[in-house]
């Protein structure tokens, strides 16, 4: 049984294994003219803790972080970081000078946004460095090319007047986990379009991309200089079914401690609106976090969890602060651990079967999980 310190619930995530992945995935590009590798810690690094997942990154040798949002910019320089940093989501009147200041390097969608970002630059007493986004086909944000060219030759105005300097051209794959989808060479053709017209405008970005993890890995014909790994440098694959093993450790393991253990009889309903009823007489453990804390509701009678040696079902609709397991004939008390995903190591089962349990995708699973839940940063490779 597990100590009486230990926590109710935890996110235990292993800054070894960050360490490792972006190690890794750097040396799986590296054949390709070896790009440049931002490690994309967006949303609290997709659950598993920004600023410490950062560091990491930064200390295995990643060349670029990349974040949304203006704050996450401006938090991660607070925190210390001073590596080239990219930030691609404002909103109109956002105020980019602390960010600017910061020498966050910025994303350009439209002649309105650079205006205001030149404006933010002059404030801050900087050159803002700006990366132009063309809509390749995603549909979300980014010039579409039909306006393409008048951005560039407003943007090489602006940078001919000294307001501001294009750093970068990028784009982001709507369907690069998909490796025939035909929407990734159409893409790709509009991309290199639009670097053609660029080119034309007078611009000289340094940095082109478009590639992010399943890209990057699929495409080698889409790293150009800089490819940006989300989900795989988390050790979770980009791309199931598609990609090979590629050496990836997964940083997150979710686990509690069994808040109760209890024998209910056969024709016992559990848990709200009595979805599942035992066939037999069975055991049961009550796992002390719910959607409050992230987990699914979509998990109920679908995913499993590791406790008492083995693989056990959830039992039930999940409630806000807790969920049933089926234990049956497993050994198992109040206080022992249970793991809802993790490494996978030894048949546990991994944040990726969830999703395929939910029917979502493993970013969700990973970057929603939190709520009450303790996280701490361990870090496997000091402990040996």
């Amino acid at each position: 049984m597990s100590s009486t310190s230990a926590p109710r619930a935890e996110i235990r995530v292993d800054l070894a294994a960050i360490r490792h992945n972006v190690r890794r995935l750097r040396d799986l590009v590296s054949a390709s003219d070896a790009p440049a590798v931002m490690t994309v810690v967006k949303a609290d690094a997709y659950g598993h803790g920004m600023v410490e997942v950062a560091r990491a990154a930064r200390a295995a040798g990643t060349d670029w972080l990349g974040v949304a949002t203006l704050d996450e910019a401006v938090a991660l320089r607070a925190s210390g970081d001073v590596g080239p940093l990219f930030a691609w989501l404002a909103v109109p009147g956002e105020d980019y000078v602390p960010a600017l200041a910061a020498a966050v390097e910025v994303a350009g969608y439209t002649v309105a946004q650079l205006d205001e970002i030149v404006t933010a630059g002059a404030a801050a007493g900087v050159t803002p460095q700006v990366h132009l986004k063309i809509d390749t086909g995603l549909s979300r944000g980014g010039s579409p090319l039909r306006d393409w060219a008048a951005l560039c030759a407003h943007a090489a105005g602006l940078e001919r007047a000294g307001s501001l300097a294009i750093t970068g051209v990028w784009s982001h794959f709507a369907a690069s986990d998909e490796p025939e989808h035909p929407a990734n060479d159409a893409q790709l053709g509009v991309f290199k379009e639009a670097l053609e017209i660029a080119d034309q405008a007078g611009l000289r970005p340094r940095w082109r991309h478009i590639a992010n993890s399943a890209g990057a890995l699929l495409r080698p014909d889409a790293r150009f200089d800089l490819v940006r790994f989300g989900l795989a440098s988390y050790g979770i694959d980009p791309a199931p079914g598609h990609c090979a093993d590629l050496g990836l450790i997964p940083a997150m393991t979710v686990r509690a401690r069994l808040a109760m253990v209890k024998q209910i009889d056969a024709g016992d309903g559990v848990s709200y609106g009595h979805t599942w009823i035992a066939p037999t007489a069975t055991r049961v453990g009550l796992v002390p976090a719910g959607y409050g804390e992230g987990i699914p509701r979509a998990a109920g009678n679908r995913a499993e969890v590791w406790a008492a040696g083995g693989r056990r079902p959830i039992r039930g609709v999940v409630c806000m602060d807790q969920f049933v397991i089926e234990l049956g004939d497993g050994e198992a008390a109040a206080g022992d651990e249970v793991e809802l995903f993790g490494t996978g190591a030894g048949g546990h089962p991994t944040a990726q079967e969830w999703a395929d349990a939910c029917g979502t995708i493993s970013y969700e699973i990973v970057t929603r999980i939190g709520g009450r839940f303790a996280r701490v940063h361990v870090d496997s490779e000091a402990a040996t």
